[in-house]
């Protein structure tokens, strides 16, 4: 019988280049996420687009990618890690293409939409290389350098596109190419092919899944903009002429779908036949089940600031969008420095405890906004309390997700990664609906009694506050700008600090909670599974061999 050639160590160089690759695939993803934002102004200025098509090219992304993340879960054990995660990238570059070269609104919101598809199967891919290339000491780094590209990658988006901005808006999306060519030599390179199991997709569970996940993550994200109940804006037969927002209606859809959609994947996992999209007896492995309530609760205050940080900084403090830009990166040099820090200290703290160290840091940083964040905050205190909520980001993030995944076996990888990617995608939105809506809320209100106590009607009060909030803080500049309006702006400014001030108190309460949570994560001792003899056998070829009916690609 011929052996198949040995192949790299998970400790050796190659797999700890074929990490960087990975990485950087990952930092593709988030990357996407932020960098519409800041260049957002001269996409609508160069293809004339309305607000509608503005919101669709900022937000289609993030839906159609939690939508989709537990489907690439599956299909990432069936077909193998390492080739979905390259057809992931390919797909991600040219969606990045087809975006870059867009004549019109619309093809640039399809565009978005195919990188949706990219990122939704380079997500949980990623994961599942990690469980499967890494082992022991070096599992819990590998997770670190994989949490900090997370950490780090929303925070560069803001200052690479502040950047691009100046040139054209097509190189936000034009840069990904390069970056899609290392990535594809990169894994190709160093990573060995991965281990995949013959078998079909659930296709009942499939689209209840992304009909679930998709309504869902579209109504947490589009509530403040269409309403939670009344209709504040028309969306297709729902709005004024229904008095129903669109918004309760995905949200009760969404609900239905993930009932049946859970009732299905238990009835599959305790039968026989066709293999569940979501393994349900993933959950009594008890360290991925109560390491995904840590990370569903730790993701609900993570990004949440960063949201609403960049316009308070523009419209409350004055700063040019690159200054926003570079202080925002101080995140990335706080996640950047909590990799190389939990290299030495993951041995001695574990995985949990990193966690709950990252958890402390992050809410320290968030008090700081709750404490001193004022009209008049100066930059080096801004960028202390980022610095010291990227530090956190960098230990909580990466190591919860090494917590949840440390005792599935490599052949459910796939599926493990698939779920946790989409607790925490769903976490992050529900996160972000919160807390921007809380933001604006208080902006308005806050704005509102200081105009009333400036001596404005109450009803003109309330008027132009809620054209403050409706402009995101945009319309500070130009109430500033005429000395009629100028205490009106001095008003909005101290309304908008104090918004963002109640948001770090709540992200700080959040992430209490997500710390709470890691109390229920079982020791490792006590979590360890003992994976049986089919599991052994499908975890061989990951380190060198394939056996029985696993194949690799």
């Amino acid at each position: 019988m011929s052996r198949n050639p040995a192949r790299p160590s998970p400790t050796d160089r190659d797999a700890w280049l074929g990490l960087v690759a990975v990485s950087l695939g990952v930092s593709l993803v988030v990357v996407d996420f932020t960098i519409v934002n800041v260049v957002m102004p001269p996409i609508i200025d160069d293809l004339e687009i309305s607000a509608f098509g503005a919101q669709w090219i900022q937000e289609s992304y993030a839906i159609v990618l939690a939508a989709l993340l537990l489907v690439m879960g599956r299909l990432s054990d069936l077909l193998g890690a390492r080739r979905l995660f390259m057809t992931g990238t390919v797909v991600f570059g040219l969606a990045s293409i087809a975006a870059a070269v867009s004549p019109t609104g619309e093809l640039l919101i399809a565009g978005r939409v195919a990188q949706g598809v990219g990122g939704a199967i380079i997500m949980p891919t990623s994961l599942a290389l990690l469980n499967l290339t890494f082992r022991g000491p070096d599992r819990g780094k590998a997770f670190a350098v994989w949490g900090s590209t997370i950490g780090a990658a929303a925070a560069v988006g803001p200052l690479l596109g502040g950047r691009l901005a100046d040139y054209s808006w097509r190189w936000a999306f034009g840069i990904n190419i390069a970056v899609v060519v290392l990535i594809l030599v990169g894994v190709m390179k160093f990573l060995p092919p991965s281990p995949r199991r013959p078998g079909r997709i659930d296709a009942v569970g499939a689209v209840l899944s992304v009909l679930g996940l998709g309504l869902l993550a579209f109504a947490l994200i589009e509530g403040r903009n269409y309403g939670w109940w009344e209709p504040r804006e028309d969306f297709g037969p729902f709005g004024d002429s229904t008095g129903l927002s669109v918004v309760p209606v995905a949200l009760v859809v969404a609900v239905v779908c993930l009932a049946l959609f859970l009732f299905l994947q238990v009835r599959l996992t305790r039968g026989s036949g066709t293999a569940p999209l979501m393994d349900t007896s993933l959950f009594g492995i008890r360290s991925f089940s109560t390491g995904s309530i840590a990370t569903l609760v730790i993701a609900l205050a993570e990004f949440g600031m960063l949201a609403v940080l960049p316009l308070w900084l523009q419209y409350a403090l004055d700063y040019s969008p690159a200054q926003t830009g570079l202080l925002v990166f101080v995140v990335a040099v706080g996640s950047f420095f909590a990799s190389g820090a939990s290299f030495g200290m993951a041995g001695k703290t574990g995985p949990v405890g990193l966690v709950r160290i990252g958890l402390v840091l992050e809410a320290a940083g968030l008090l700081m906004f709750g404490l001193l964040a004022d009209s008049g905050s100066r930059w080096w205190v801004i960028a202390i309390a980022l610095f010291l909520y990227g530090t956190g980001v960098g230990f909580a993030t990466a190591q919860v997700t090494n917590v949840v995944l440390a005792d599935v076996p490599p052949h459910r990888a796939g599926q493990g990664s698939g779920i946790q990617s989409a607790a925490r995608q769903l976490g992050s939105a529900l996160g972000i609906a919160v807390l921007t809506s809380t933001f604006f809320m208080t902006l308005a209100s806050g704005l509102s009694d200081r105009l009333v106590r400036q001596g404005t009607p109450e009803a003109g009060a309330d008027q132009l506050s809620s054209a403050v909030s409706d402009s995101a803080g945009a319309m500070i500049s130009e109430l500033g700008g005429d000395p009629r309006t100028a205490s009106a702006a001095d008003a909005a400014r101290d309304a908008m600090s104090h918004a963002i001030q109640v948001n770090g108190y709540t992200c700080a309460a959040l992430l209490a909670l997500g710390m709470l949570a890691t109390f229920l994560v079982p020791r490792p001792e006590q979590g360890a599974r003992q994976w049986g003899a089919g599991d052994a056998a499908d975890a061989a070829p990951s380190a060198g061999g394939s056996t029985g009916r696993t194949h690799a690609s």
